[in-house]
């Protein structure tokens, strides 16, 4: 059967007209587009209002929609957040998400980062990745909670798995600047190390605990490298250097350029335009700090990606 809009908006209208909330919903979304009959955003609000009190979550989405671009009907904020809401409260993806967006943007609603929060963790916990990408850059920013490096890359890869750009480009900013996230790729093998000269200090690691509070670190006693030094007299302790110094392990800090390179090659391959070159941009600028041996490893492991499917990327970020 060939594809004929005229006759599927015929249809949609018949059953539109006996209230069928579906019927509804196809003759506005017909209406909305201009498929089938003229476009008429003021008619496609009226019949997506219809639908919308009866219920139907796409129909009270769209509407708020429309009410937040100003399609159809004056622009009005507080009525595009009573439409995201009635939708957001039925366990609507999408409405959780533009709630949220609301709040962290303070349109139609006072800005409340915690509720902004609150509505995307709903909607990401559903697989939304626009909704999970935005709470990765609330943890990244610490708005509506404590700033947390971890967390946001946690929530940026779970989008970025499903093919976000942004959360892509914002993981491989992460990779970059080595924060948040390990090393996936080995360092470079360091040269030969130089025998220590008579009487140098070696770093050995001691069992005790290190006195200053601080996570991540180990103590290091300072001790006199054996046969460089003149040897001690019987009985006494070796010799110790007076400081203890903290030494940060780094854990969650280290820079990946392979993965980030690869991120933002995702990011640049996703998108058009100037985000396009936004991305290819950085991503030249992070390969002159990177080996040809690096560059291979990151453009196979661009090659070889491939997005999870199943769930859903979400429509919109952050304004």
């Amino acid at each position: 059967m060939p594809q004929d809009y005229s006759e599927a908006a015929r249809w949609y209208r018949k059953a539109a007209e006996q209230g069928h909330a579906g019927g509804q919903v196809g003759l506005g979304l017909m209406y909305l587009t201009g498929r089938g009959v003229p476009q008429d955003h003021a008619e496609a609000l009226r019949w997506f209002r219809k639908a919308a009190e009866q219920g139907e979550a796409i129909a009270q989405l769209t509407l708020g929609s429309m009410y937040e671009e100003g399609r159809g009907a004056r622009q009005d904020y507080a009525e595009a957040v009573r439409w995201y809401r009635e939708a957001a409260e039925q366990g609507d993806d999408n409405g959780q998400f533009a709630l949220g967006l609301m709040y962290n943007n303070g349109r139609g609603v006072k800005q409340d980062y915690a509720e902004a929060l609150r509505w995307y963790r709903k909607a990401a916990d559903q697989g939304n990745a626009a909704a999970q990408s935005n709470l990765g850059v609330m943890y990244a920013k610490g708005q509506g909670v404590p700033q947390d490096y971890a967390e946001a890359v946690r929530w940026y890869r779970k989008a970025a798995d499903q093919g976000h750009a942004d959360a892509q480009t914002d993981l491989g900013v992460m990779y970059a600047k080595g924060q948040g996230v390990r090393r996936t790729t080995p360092r470079p093998p360091a040269g030969p190390a130089k025998p220590p000269t008579r009487g140098t200090l070696v770093p050995r690691p001691s069992s005790v605990r290190c006195t200053r509070k601080a996570k991540g670190c180990r103590r290091t006693t300072l001790l006199l490298s054996p046969g460089f030094a003149k040897p001690p007299t019987r009985g006494s302790p070796p010799p110790r250097a007076t400081s203890v110094t903290c030494t940060p392990t780094a854990k969650g800090r280290r820079k990946d350029y392979v993965e980030a390179h690869m991120w933002l090659s995702l990011a640049a391959s996703r998108t058009s335009g100037d985000d396009q070159k936004k991305f290819a941009d950085a991503r030249e600028l992070l390969a002159k700090k990177m080996t040809a041996q690096q560059m291979a490893e990151a453009q196979r492991r661009a090659r070889e990606w491939k997005p999870k499917s199943g769930e859903n990327t979400g429509t919109s970020r952050m304004k």
